[in-house]
């Protein structure tokens, strides 16, 4: 009996010729990340006599930077101290950006290997054929000591795509449809595979790495190709070996999807799984703010694809709508490209590279009664502001669209402008 993908790389940084569902493994990381909201917390994070090795730690301000009050700043401090102390990686201020985006980036989020982060949304990483996954602050911090850790390994299921994306359906709008038609996948790993794959850039299978969590699963992992290949050539010298699933792997299903079949979706308020509608069927749903941040969805992709939307148009005067890249090379790519311009001029607010409006920290707080839609991760109750709000989640083109609408739209309709980019 074969392996699928994720039990063939647990079993390689295991040490082990093989694994298979229900084992114990504990394993090999290669890179720990740290977060700021890790420190925000007195004593949540001790510091430790000693780490396992300085040169595969990195610390990353991202959730709420510039610190909104005293004690995140008191919070930030102690990072700052905890990094100069053990002479770990530091990305806050200057090199800034969401820690998934950042990994990407820096090529930390290699093809065969294990990383782990606090956050709940590190399989973001997945779309690099690496194993990543958020774990609890107590077991970063043995990762940080040890340079190890443990899992069960779950079983798989694997989502085989097949077909096309129709114009004004993005990567976005696959994981909307996966958690329409399927719900959760609560104690299970997932793998993304099959000849559509090729066609979707690294941007969109970050997007659905990252909303894999929001399926409640365990790992994402997608198969690891020439475009994988061509996005880390020049942000990595580190050897990288990507893993395949053998053609005898037991999966707890096998799922093919057909990619002209989907539309633009949305989610609508309070939870993901079996919350899934057609855009036409809550079209015109009056909004109070339009979002476009997160690491699923503020690359520079989403960001040129928000901006053909709005480019020549306005949005709408009972709509506030904030942009917020997902790195400061995102922000330096879209002012080169004219994109922040195309943003203000459409009425938007730009903000510098944070995780910020996401989870309700800064810089887009939502207020009593409001509705919100986002194409950030999250549309939990209370996620983005007051419990008393309405998160709903869609691509950056139906964003876009609904901004300048004044409620949900199609972005269909919306014939995107061609950008001229540098």
């Amino acid at each position: 009996m074969g392996m699928t993908m994720l039990e063939k790389l647990l079993a390689r940084a295991a040490g082990k010729d093989k694994v298979a569902e229900g084992d114990i493994v504990t394993v090999k990381v290669d890179q720990a990340v740290l977060l700021d909201s890790t420190f925000t917390i007195p004593g949540r994070f001790p510091f430790p006599e000693k780490v396992w090795n300085p040169d595969r730690i990195a610390l990353v301000f991202d959730h709420t930077i510039p610190a909104p009050n005293i004690t995140i700043a008191n919070g930030l401090k102690n990072g700052r101290a905890f990094a100069q102390r053990y002479g770990i990686k530091f990305y806050g201020e200057g090199r800034q950006g969401i820690s998934h985006q950042l990994m990407a980036e820096l090529g930390m989020a290699r093809p065969g290997s294990v990383l782990m982060c606090s956050d709940s949304h590190t399989c973001a990483s997945g779309a690099f054929n690496c194993a990543a996954r958020g774990v609890g602050s107590e077991e970063l911090l043995y990762v940080v000591c040890t340079g190890r850790t443990w899992f069960i390994v779950y079983p798989t299921i694997r989502y085989v795509l097949k077909g096309k994306l129709r114009p004004g359906v993005y990567p976005r709008d696959i994981i909307h449809y996966i958690a329409g038609k399927y719900g959760d996948h609560v104690g299970h790993n997932v793998e993304y595979a099959g000849p559509a794959v090729r066609g979707i850039d690294m941007s969109g299978r970050q997007t659905m790495s990252t909303m894999s969590a929001e399926l409640s699963a365990e790992f994402a992992l997608f198969e690891a190709d020439e475009v994988t290949a061509a996005y880390l050539a020049g942000r990595t010298t580190e050897p990288w070996e990507p893993v395949f699933a053998d053609e005898d792997a037991q999966y707890a299903d096998v799922r093919a999807i057909d990619l002209d079949e989907i539309e633009p979706l949305v989610v609508m308020p309070h939870f993901v799984p079996g919350n899934v509608k057609p855009v036409s069927e809550v079209k015109g749903l009056k909004i109070d703010q339009a979002f476009i941040g997160s690491c699923a969805n503020a690359r520079i992709e989403d960001l040129r694809i928000a901006a053909s939307v709005l480019r020549g148009r306005r949005v709408h005067p009972d709509v506030r709508m904030i942009v917020t890249p997902s790195s400061s090379d995102v922000m330096k790519q879209a002012s080169k490209e004219g994109l922040i311009e195309v943003f203000i001029e459409a009425g938007a607010l730009v903000t510098n590279a944070t995780c910020g409006a996401c989870l309700g920290g800064s810089m887009g707080v939502v207020g009593d009664g409001e509705r919100c839609l986002t194409s950030s991760t999250r549309n939990f109750k209370g996620r983005m502001g007051s419990p008393n709000s309405e998160v709903l989640m869609g691509s950056p083109a139906t964003v876009a669209a609904s901004a300048i609408a004044g409620g949900i739209a199609d972005p269909r309709e919306y014939a995107p402008l061609e950008l001229e980019t540098a």
